[in-house]
């Protein structure tokens, strides 16, 4: 786990890279990799590479980056862990006398496995990855993005050159890049609480896309290309018995805990006493000699909107002889952390589960471990949001209603005149009145209408004929066309792939253990887990109505049936009532303050936001309003 950078200078460019230039860039990321950062820098002083480096695969020396091949015709800097690479390295050892100058780094198998496939190389890497590679005998850049977007990529085109990094910070370092807000990405953030790739909220700065490679050439011409998608490679198994899909998921979920438990420094596992997180630790124990470290998080006090589950992590540490390490937060814990959370983020993340994501990677690089396996991706997987089976039943009862888009328009002019017309209900008409699926993501906040309320002006005018469906529609026509199962949850689960976990969840993971440096690993998320669970029909996920069936049933006997069995609460925090508190005074006055800075926001429609106490939106707005102050505003 890393931090790369670098740029690549086009032909047109008089300007050529140097040394302190590298590392200016390189260096705002050094929590990112604290044992060490290097650059590298050609001839011609046209192509660069920097590294700021975690040790976690071979802590020698020799697996430095940037590293080259022998012939130093290919560098690369690479960000992220290749847990196959042991079997990739005999693979191109059966194929080739290759001559390897580290012991065992998976930096150095991509190199050579590049040598061997070509960029068609990827498709061999199991792990999470973002990369660049210079490539000396075609004079070209690679930049490379995982399949899942586990780890972030981010680039820029300024000033005839291109310059990416693994943190937006660092390419702002360069003095040309222009701090401006991309308008369409803040519309669409208010719907989505993240911008859609390839848009940041940066106007001049993109990210990669999940899947995607993009080589770029010393003219700067771009070909670009999704190498990996998951109807691609899902296939129907819908002919096997709930006991042998069940068989298949477990089997393949712990070759999946296993894999990433390869590491030379300490891992442990992050636990909520959910049935996720919950499968990790009682799979990451199997076969250890010593126990497990898990580590927990809850509040101090009681609160109506988020319950404390550490009892449960507790328990289930106990279950399985491991060491059990618990930290209660507090207001002054979240607002003290605010400051740290906006630097961190880059572009705001609107979850709050940023904080305790933060604080229990503290928690756990405080007590000798470096890298935790925590549980993304189950819900997402197997039908696990009480939220998501609501909208399921809606769409699929909408579906089985004649006439649906005139029955919708009528529902809707019904809750109009009721006064309801910013109510979720009446988005939901709206988008079946136009053939549109009801369910835009796991992360739909801001409707439409009530996205008018909080715009000033002048963006409510510039958006008047647009909606957020502008930034999912790509998705939803690629998922008709291809799913081999276009079944309603299927494209919920494909909306979620593809945009808010890689875009939301997976970065509220990477850039709040990051900022530890610790790595967090996403066993749920291993790509050849992800087609196993997608070749699984509906109707099997679905099955007596009850959220994650199948998966309940692969690991019950793996953890005990109390955690199976009990309702869900999720990983949260009590912003409602934080917000009734000193928390609301300070978000009051930090949006305010951009209402009256700036023309994003109209001050009206924030103050009634407050009056009804509105708080995931009101988090939203002060995410944005301190990104704003920390990033954008004239200092």
């Amino acid at each position: 786990m890393c931090g790369i950078s670098g740029a690549l200078v086009f032909n047109k460019s008089v300007n050529r890279l140097t040394e302190d230039y590298l590392t200016k860039i390189r260096d705002t990321m050094t929590n990112r990799g604290p044992d060490g950062g290097a650059n590298w820098i050609n001839s011609d002083k046209n192509v660069g590479l920097s590294h700021r480096r975690l040790s976690i695969i071979d802590l020698s020396d020799t697996a430095n980056q940037p590293m080259s091949n022998l012939q130093k015709n290919i560098y690369i800097v690479f960000n992220g862990e290749i847990y196959n690479h042991k079997e990739i390295k005999d693979e191109l050892n059966t194929l080739k006398q290759y001559t390897w100058i580290t012991d065992h780094s998976d930096t150095e198998v991509i190199i050579h496995a590049y040598e061997q496939w070509g960029i068609e190389c990827v498709h061999k890497l199991r792990g999470m990855f973002a990369f660049a590679l210079w490539d000396n005998t075609i004079k070209k850049l690679w930049l490379v993005r995982d399949r899942l977007g586990i780890k972030p990529l981010y680039f820029s085109f300024i000033d005839n050159k291109v310059v990416f990094a693994s943190e937006i910070k660092a390419i702002l370092q360069d003095d040309k890049c222009k701090r401006e807000v991309n308008e369409d990405a803040f519309y669409h953030y208010l719907s989505f609480m993240t911008t859609p790739a390839p848009s940041t909220l940066f106007k001049d700065i993109q990210k990669m896309k999940p899947g995607t490679w993009m080589c770029i050439d010393l003219n700067g011409d771009i070909e670009e290309k999704k190498y990996w998608d998951i109807w691609d490679n899902a296939k129907n198994i819908g002919d096997k018995s709930d006991e042998e899909l069940s068989k298949m998921i477990l089997d393949e979920l712990r070759v999946s805990v296993q894999l990433r438990k390869v590491s030379d420094v300490p891992v442990g596992v992050f636990l909520s006493g959910g049935i996720d997180s919950s499968t990790n630790t009682a799979l990451f124990s199997e076969g250890e000699n010593t126990n497990v470290k898990t580590f927990s998080i809850g509040y101090e006090g009681e609160f109506s909107s988020y319950k404390n589950e550490t009892y449960y992590a507790k328990k289930m540490a106990q279950s399985v002889n491991a060491e059990y390490y618990e930290k209660l937060l507090t207001l002054d814990d979240l607002i003290d952390f605010l400051p740290t959370m906006v630097e961190l983020q880059d572009e705001p993340i609107a979850d709050p589960v940023c904080v305790p994501v933060y604080y229990v990677s503290k928690l756990a690089r405080e007590n000798g471990v470096i890298v935790c396996q925590v549980g993304e991706g189950a819900d997402e997987l197997y039908w696990g949001y009480p939220t998501w089976k609501l909208k399921w039943q809606l769409q699929e009862t909408i579906d089985k209603i004649p006439l649906n888009k005139i029955v919708s328009k009528l529902g809707m002019v019904i809750l109009q005149v009721a006064g309801k017309g910013k109510s979720v209900h009446y988005e939901a008409l709206r988008r079946a009145s136009k053939g549109q699926p009801i369910f835009w993501g796991g992360a739909d906040f801001f409707t439409e209408k009530q996205k008018e309320q909080v715009l000033s002006d002048r963006l409510r005018k510039k958006f008047r004929n647009h909606t957020s469906w502008e930034a999912i529609e790509h998705h939803y026509n690629y998922f008709k066309k291809n799913a081999w199962e276009p079944s309603n949850l299927n494209w919920m689960t494909y909306l979620d792939l593809n945009f808010r976990l890689p875009e939301l969840l997976l970065m509220r993971v990477d850039k709040m253990s990051m900022g530890v440096s610790l790595e967090g690993r996403v066993p749920f998320l291993d790509y050849k887990f992800v087609e196993l669970s997608m070749s699984i029909p509906e109707k099997t996920k679905t099955k007596n109505g009850e959220l994650k069936y199948i998966l309940k049933k692969a690991v019950r006997g793996i953890i005990p049936d109390e955690f199976i069995d009990r309702k869900k609460q999720g990983f949260g925090v009590p912003v409602q009532e934080f917000l009734l508190d000193k928390l609301g005074s300070k978000a009051k006055e930090e949006i305010l303050n951009v209402c009256d800075e700036t023309d994003f926001l109209d001050k009206r429609g924030v103050l009634k936001l407050f009056k009804e106490n509105d708080s995931a939106r009101i988090w939203m707005l002060l995410n944005f309003a301190m990104w704003w102050k920390h990033y954008i505003k004239p200092k």
